[in-house]
C-alpha cells in the first residue's frame, strides 16, 4: 500500500487551491501595489514616481500612464545595463542573485535577464500550485511516491558580478527545496554536467536504477533523453524501464507538434501538463485536465497587461509603439490576440516578453500561447498565427500518418514573388507537390486572410523535407541544449539564409 503517496493526496486533495471566490483581477491590484511599494525607492521608482502611482486613487491606469514599454534591449540599454554591471537598486531593491542567460528565439547572444532571490521564491511558489493543482488529474496514491525527472540546463553555474547565471532550468533546478532531493532526477551530480551528450550518456546508464513517475523539460530534448534510454537498454519503448512513468510536465513551446513522435516513444498513455516558464518568471500551468489552456498565476510577484495584436501596435522589430493600448486583466476579451506585457519582482517594468496570448476562460485567467510578436507570419497580409501554423502540421501528420515534431518557414522573396518556405522534420519519404497542395488547402480553409492573400500577393507553398536531427543540431548550435528554446517557426529572410546554409551543410 502506497502509505506515504496517500498521505501526500491527502494533503493535496485537502488544500484548497481555487476559492470559489476566486478574482484574478484584485490579485492582480495587490500584486501591482507591493510591486511598486517595494520598488519605490529604487533609481526606476524614483524616475517614474512610484509613490504618486501608489498614492492615486487608480494606481493601474496611472502606473500604466507614466512607466514606458520596454523590450529587453530597451530596459537593458536604459537600466540592466548598470544592473548587469553591478550596480545596486537599480529597478528592483539590491541586486540580482542570478542571470538567466536565455538567446530567445532570434539573438545570436545571450540574453542576460536578472533573477532575484524574490523571482526564486516565486517560481518556488509556482511550482507547489502546480502540484496542487495535480489532485485534479485523478492520479493514483502511489503516483506521489515516485521519482521525477527535471531534465533541463546544466544546474553548473558560472559567476557573474558577483552573481551566479545560467538558464532558468538550471538556476531553478539548482534551487530545489532539500524535501525534494530525493524525489529529484537525474539528481545533482548528473544535472551539473554541462556537456549534453555527457549528461544523457550517464542518464542512459543509471536509468534502470530509478523509478521515474513524472518528466519535466522541453519536448525536442526530452524526446531525445527518451530516445538514448531506449537505444542504450535496449528497449521498445520507455515504458519497459520506467512502468509507472505516468504524467509529463511540458514546457517551453507548444507540446502539440510533438504529440505523435512523443507518444511513439510510449508503451502506454500518459498524461500530458503544460507550462509556461520563461526566462522572466513562472507564467502559467495546467491546473486541470479538461483543458489543455494554462491558469495564468496571478498572485504570484507578475502583474499583467494585456495589449491587442493589431499590426498598428507593433514595430518592425516586433517592439510595441508607445501609445499602444494595454487592458488589464479585468477588461480582456475572449477571441482575441494579445501581446503579453509583464511587471515583476525580478525589476522588470512593463516589459514586453514577446509572446501573443488568447484567453480561452476569463473567469479563470486561462491562456493559450498563440505565437510571437516576430513571429506572427504576416509579410503578404496572411496573418498566421504560429498555432494556426502548428495546426496545419498536425493536419499532415492526420492525412499522411507521418510523424513532423519540428519545422521551420519564412515568407521568402523569389524572383520577385513571394512563397511560404517550409522546412518540415520527418524521416518520411512524402512528395513535398503532395505536402505544399495540402498545407495550402488547409489554411485557406482555416484562415481568410491567408486566403486573400493566397489570391493577390502570396503566389505558392514551397515544401522541404529534412531530418528532424537538423533541427536539433540547428538548436543545439544557437543554445545550449536541454535549456528553454523557442524554435523558431517563422524565420525572417536573413535568419532563414542562415538555415538554409546549416541545412545544406548537413546533406
Amino acid at each position: 500500500m502506497a502509505i506515504i503517496g496517500n498521505i501526500i493526496k491527502g494533503i493535496i486533495h485537502a488544500t484548497d487551491i481555487i476559492s470559489s471566490d476566486y478574482n484574478a483581477a484584485e490579485e492582480q491590484r495587490s500584486v501591482l501595489k507591493n510591486l511598486l511599494e517595494t520598488a519605490k525607492e529604487t533609481k526606476f521608482g524614483e524616475k517614474y514616481q512610484f509613490n504618486d502611482v501608489l498614492e492615486s486613487n487608480n494606481p493601474e491606469k496611472v502606473y500604466r500612464d507614466k512607466v514606458p514599454f520596454s523590450d529587453y534591449n530597451q530596459i537593458t540599454t536604459n537600466w540592466w545595463q548598470d544592473v548587469q554591471e553591478g550596480k545596486k537598486d537599480v529597478t528592483w531593491p539590491g541586486s540580482p542573485d542570478y542571470f538567466a542567460l536565455s538567446s530567445g528565439t532570434t539573438g545570436k547572444t545571450n540574453k542576460r535577464i536578472p533573477v532575484t532571490d524574490a523571482m526564486v521564491s516565486a517560481i518556488r511558489r509556482a511550482g507547489i500550485q502546480q502540484v496542487l493543482a495535480l489532485r485534479n488529474f485523478d492520479l493514483p496514491a502511489d503516483f506521489f511516491e515516485k521519482e521525477i525527472m527535471m531534465l533541463g540546463s546544466s544546474t553548473d553555474l558560472e559567476e557573474y558580478n558577483n552573481a551566479l547565471e545560467g538558464e532558468i532550468s538550471g538556476i531553478s533546478a539548482s534551487n530545489i527545496p532539500f524535501w525534494f532531493e530525493n524525489y529529484y532526477k537525474p539528481g545533482k551530480e548528473i544535472a551539473k554536467i554541462d556537456d549534453w551528450d555527457m549528461r544523457i550518456e550517464r542518464i542512459a546508464e543509471k536509468a534502470a536504477d530509478w523509478d521515474i513517475g513524472a518528466l519535466s523539460g522541453i519536448p525536442s530534448w526530452m524526446e531525445l533523453m527518451l530516445q538514448k534510454v531506449i537505444d542504450y537498454n535496449g528497449l521498445n519503448n520507455i515504458h519497459e524501464i520506467w512502468p509507472n512513468l505516468q504524467v509529463y510536465t511540458s514546457g517551453g513551446v507548444a507540446f502539440g507538434p510533438y504529440k505523435k513522435s512523443f507518444n511513439a516513444l510510449l508503451g502506454k498513455p500518459i498524461t500530458v501538463i503544460d507550462t509556461y516558464l520563461a526566462s522572466e518568471g513562472f507564467i502559467a500551468f495546467q491546473e486541470r485536465p479538461e483543458t489543455d489552456a494554462m491558469k495564468l498565476v496571478t498572485d504570484n510577484g507578475i502583474y499583467f497587461e494585456f495589449v491587442p495584436f493589431n499590426p498598428d501596435y507593433i514595430k518592425p522589430d516586433g517592439s510595441l509603439v508607445q501609445n499602444a493600448p494595454s487592458l488589464t486583466i479585468s477588461e480582456v476579451e475572449l477571441n482575441q490576440d494579445y501581446v503579453l506585457v509583464i511587471s515583476t519582482v525580478a525589476g522588470a517594468w512593463r516589459y514586453l516578453i514577446g509572446d501573443t496570448i488568447e484567453f480561452t476562460d476569463i473567469e479563470r485567467a486561462e491562456i493559450k500561447i498563440t505565437g510571437r510578436t516576430k513571429f506572427f507570419l504576416n509579410t503578404v497580409g496572411s496573418q498566421l498565427s504560429v498555432n494556426k501554423l502548428n495546426d496545419a502540421v498536425q493536419h499532415l501528420e492526420k492525412e499522411y500518418d507521418i510523424e513532423i515534431p519540428e519545422y521551420t518557414l519564412c515568407a521568402n522573396r523569389i524572383k520577385d514573388n513571394f512563397y511560404h518556405c517550409w522546412y518540415l522534420g520527418t524521416d518520411s519519404k512524402i512528395d513535398t507537390e503532395k505536402l505544399s497542395k495540402s498545407l495550402d488547402n488547409f489554411l485557406k480553409d482555416a484562415n481568410k486572410n491567408y486566403k486573400v492573400a493566397r489570391s493577390k500577393a502570396l503566389e505558392g507553398v514551397k515544401v522541404n523535407t529534412v531530418s528532424p536531427s537538423i533541427f536539433h543540431d540547428w538548436s543545439g548550435t544557437n543554445k545550449k541544449k536541454g535549456g528553454q528554446v523557442k524554435m523558431e517557426r517563422v524565420m525572417g529572410q536573413d535568419r532563414f539564409a542562415d538555415w538554409e546554409t546549416f541545412v545544406a551543410s548537413k546533406l
